[in-house]
């Protein structure tokens, strides 16, 4: 029998995935040289290496939309990247692409995201618009490409050009980030462009489900919305007696009905556009991953909604100010007195610089840890 090696693996993707797929045998590589491994791809090294870094780790406890002592049955920012994960490779395994750089990508993409969610990235944002600002995607980059130390040759995670390009390039609705270093020219990998929808499909459905769950939400107020609405019809049988059973029966269809026209409506995209190739993907004009005109209305319809009635439901705003003020304090003090961050910073200061070492040290906490701090250095009962 024959053995699985990289070069039998690297094989079957030539023979099985589309030619318009990212082949691992065809990366661009790694900043650092290596030796390639016996039996693992290319891209199923960056996946393994991502889980085991310590960045990976902290999502566990850092904010999707509830904080992590509002309740353990809430996404954190690491079920999120899991789910996003799932999808990814759902789609890409549908397109024939690239699973293991999919999912590589989408393992990474919040690595550096800020404790409490998108409302402490735009608090760090604001804190440093005078030094260059703050995106957690460049962040995600720097922690893969510098802040974590796992290898005796060299910082970072050394991962491939391909898997750097998809976090770099990621781009929803809340992510903007500069990829000067990447060909901002060309387009991302196929993969990569699923990620964003795959990011956007996870986080409209989960926080769904986390504000009905929490009562946040009315489902009676969600269940007026047109794709609400729609997915019922898809259901096409009659709907159990509980809301709750109603709304998990319904958000699983909802999910379905999202990655189904991601699928369909990508490959019609690639057959219009007569897309051969990986070239063709890179040089073409726009995106080729996309909804079709009537999922993306009514998908904005639920955006919205979220929106006006989730992300600024007055609990939320609470405890987005309380955030705020935690991020905010946290930096100046650390800024104005430096001999309070820990004794390990303080070779990164010379190296860095002030503002770039408190902007990763916040950056790199979870929640309880930014609270926990906050207090050590706020209130004079605690223990520092």
């Amino acid at each position: 029998m024959k053995i699985a090696d990289r070069n039998f693996l690297q094989d079957l993707e030539e023979k099985n995935l589309a030619p318009y797929a990212a082949k691992s045998r065809n990366s661009r590589g790694r900043e650092h040289p290596e030796n390639s491994h016996l039996y693992r791809t290319e891209y199923q090294r960056d996946r393994e290496r991502i889980i085991h870094c310590r960045a990976f780790r902290r999502l566990e406890y850092k904010t999707q939309v509830f904080i992590n002592h509002e309740g353990d049955h809430y996404r954190t920012r690491l079920t999120h990247t899991m789910e996003v994960a799932q999808i990814s490779r759902a789609v890409s395994r549908a397109l024939r692409l690239n699973e293991d750089l999919a999912e590589s990508i989408a393992l990474a993409h919040d690595l550096g995201h800020t404790p409490f969610g998108h409302v402490g990235e735009r608090e760090l944002n604001k804190l440093l618009k005078d030094y260059g600002g703050f995106e957690h995607n460049r962040q995600s980059l720097r922690v893969v490409e510098i802040l974590e130390k796992r290898y005796a040759d060299f910082d970072g995670l050394n991962l491939t050009w391909e898997t750097r390009e998809g976090i770099i390039k990621h781009s929803t609705p809340y992510d903007k980030p500069e990829s000067n270093l990447f060909n901002p020219q060309e387009q991302p990998s196929l993969e990569a462009q699923i990620i964003d929808i795959a990011d956007e499909i996870a986080y409209n459905n989960h926080d769904l489900d986390d504000g009905l769950s929490s009562g946040l939400l009315s489902f009676k107020e969600v269940g007026k919305l047109a794709i609400w609405q729609y997915a019922v019809s898809i259901y096409g049988k009659p709907l159990p007696l509980s809301e709750k059973s109603q709304w998990r029966e319904i958000i699983r269809t909802l999910i379905n009905i999202l990655v189904t026209d991601l699928i369909n409506t990508t490959i019609d995209n690639i057959n219009s556009n007569n897309i051969k190739t990986y070239e063709d993907v890179k040089n073409f004009k726009c995106k080729l991953a996309s909804f079709s005109r009537e999922i993306e209305e009514l998908n904005d319809d639920l955006k919205k909604f979220l929106k006006t009635n989730l992300y600024q439901h007055y609990r939320v705003t609470r405890m987005s100010l309380k955030s705020q003020k935690i991020i905010n304090e946290l930096f100046h003090i650390y800024t104005e007195h430096p001999d309070t961050l820990p004794g390990q910073y303080k070779e990164e200061i010379e190296k860095n610089g002030v503002y770039r070492t408190v902007t990763d040290f916040i950056a790199g906490m979870t929640d309880r840890f930014a609270i926990e701090e906050h207090k050590k250095l706020t209130d004079p009962s605690q223990r520092v």
